[in-house]
């Protein structure tokens, strides 16, 4: 990852949010698993959605200078991941996240504060 994580995290956030995804957290698993630095998990609302934001989760890593190293699931679209190697982004639609539950398998990680602007104002 070329650029600063946490500036990469909350660019990544920042459009999930425009692109109206919701319940978006970022964990630092630094320490805890060996497979990724970070994971940035939030949900859309239905099955086109998530696809929709997958999408754009792609074109901001491309426009942030990253490449994925894999992408899995926009053909479903009921659980996009995204791999950027240091970085794993995880869009659930609510009834998968609710299934699989990353939260409590990495519930050792720490919360990560995103600064996303909500109209206007920057909420961290």
């Amino acid at each position: 990852m070329r650029k600063d994580p946490l500036q990469l995290i909350n660019s990544i956030a920042q459009t999930v949010y425009d692109k109206k995804g919701f319940n978006i957290l970022a964990l630092d698993v630094r320490g805890v698993s060996t497979m990724t630095d970070y994971f940035l998990i939030a949900e859309g609302s239905v099955e086109k959605h998530l696809t929709a934001l997958g999408k754009a989760v792609i074109q901001r890593l491309k426009q942030e200078g990253e490449l994925p190293i894999h992408i899995e699931g926009l053909s479903e679209g009921d659980w996009v991941v995204v791999d950027c190697g240091k970085l794993v982004i995880h869009l659930f639609i609510p009834s998968m996240r609710d299934k699989y539950r990353l939260e409590a398998l990495w519930q050792e990680g720490k919360v990560v504060d995103l600064g996303i602007t909500v109209l206007g104002e920057s909420h961290v």
